[in-house]
């Protein structure tokens, strides 16, 4: 479980493909200072396990599940990802509830600008539509955001010059894919929901 609060920002150093799998090793010095064999970090907002360290430096597997369902596939040595430590149960909740299993990949459409802030539009599956609602969570490559407006098939968030500086959406323009994860206790909801009909 992770909260959607980016503690690095680090880089891939290589990418292996197999043919239903890709083995990714990733630099993040603070991620991998307390990391173990079979931890968890989030990558881009997916859940991956460690399986090697080295002095900076994490391996892991990505499954076809994973590289079907998120942007990992597209990522090449030299490519910057948000990285998160999971939450221990005495941590502050600084973010929202989130597992790191992506829901689909979703699609800058444009960025506006502003003094301090910038208002990003991204494109948003057809599947998960109905998850997401104004000033509710979402999470784009891990990030915990609130959604500002929510359309049929976009969404735009307001990302904060600390957001802009420390996560790959300060770097990533028009058609730059992202991976969504809503909301988990809205799918719980609807499917308690569904049950009672």
């Amino acid at each position: 479980m992770f909260t959607g609060i980016v503690e690095e920002l680090g880089e891939i150093v290589s990418k292996t493909d197999g043919p239903e799998s890709a083995v990714l090793e990733i630099r993040g010095p603070l991620v991998t200072s307390d990391a173990v064999h079979g931890a968890s970090i989030a990558v881009n907002g997916v859940c991956l396990t460690v399986v090697d360290l080295k002095e900076d430096t994490f391996t892991a597997d990505v499954m076809q599940e994973s590289l079907d369902r998120s942007s990992l596939g597209a990522l090449v040595a030299g490519s910057r990802v948000n990285l998160e430590r999971p939450v221990r149960l005495q941590d502050r909740l600084g973010g929202h509830l989130v597992q790191g299993h992506v829901d689909g990949v979703g699609e800058i459409i444009s960025r506006t600008p502003s003094e301090k802030w910038e208002i990003v539009r991204i494109s948003l599956p057809s599947a998960i539509t109905r998850y997401v609602v104004e000033k509710g969570s979402i999470t784009v490559d891990g990030i915990s955001l609130t959604v500002v407006e929510a359309a049929e098939d976009s969404f735009t968030v307001s990302l904060i010059p600390t957001t802009l500086e420390l996560t790959t959406l300060g770097r990533k323009g028009p058609g730059d894919p992202v991976n969504l994860e809503v909301d988990v206790v809205a799918k719980y909801v609807e499917r308690m929901i569904g049950a009672r009909k």
